[in-house]
């Protein structure tokens, strides 16, 4: 059986790789790669710890996260094609992103 600690330690990994990749890229679409590398992250330890203290929440909340993943990558992909419609050019950069300012 493999230790609780490999599994935190591989959740914690992916998830500084995908918050390195927030901070560090700008392409939209990588961006959003990281946040589910995020997320991901986060579904790895709540199954991780619910696995080890028998308790089924941590798949439960795992489903809801996974869940709420899917909506706002489809959520975030139909606002950056609607805005590549809008501008005709290719991705934009996050910090060229600035059509939806009051």
């Amino acid at each position: 059986m493999v230790p609780l600690a490999w599994y935190v330690t591989l959740g914690a990994v992916l998830f500084v790789i995908g918050a390195a990749g927030i901070l560090l890229r700008r392409n939209v679409l990588v961006v959003l790669m990281c946040l589910e590398l995020m997320l991901n992250a986060v579904v790895i330890n709540f199954v991780a710890f619910g696995h080890h203290l028998d308790d089924l929440r941590g798949q439960v909340f795992a489903i809801f996260i996974i869940t709420i993943a899917a909506a706002e990558v489809a959520i975030a992909l139909a606002l950056l094609v609607a805005l590549m419609r809008h501008r005709k050019q290719t991705l934009p950069r996050v910090d060229e992103i600035n059509l939806m300012r009051g």
